[in-house]
């Protein structure tokens, strides 16, 4: 059976924390573990930081595409 994705939430938090909350909950995963990360806008620039950071150890799925919530599902590779 598949695991279940962790679900990550970051509306509420400040913007000043989002990101390094996002990459603090990627870290956690083992491979082949999910989160998906709902968000209030498109996190497109999130996207580039993983590829800038992370390239080759994630892979990126929309789930929900607004207009007032994104659903990504951020798994590790």
């Amino acid at each position: 059976m598949a695991q279940q994705a962790v679900v990550l939430d970051v509306r509420p938090i400040p913007v000043a924390h989002k990101h390094s909350t996002i990459f603090e909950t990627f870290e956690r995963l083992a491979p082949g573990e999910a989160m998906v990360l709902v968000n209030d806008h498109d996190p497109r620039p999130l996207y580039y930081q993983f590829q800038a950071e992370r390239a080759g150890q994630f892979q990126w799925e929309y789930l929900e595409k607004g207009p007032e919530v994104w659903r990504v599902e951020i798994r590790k590779t």
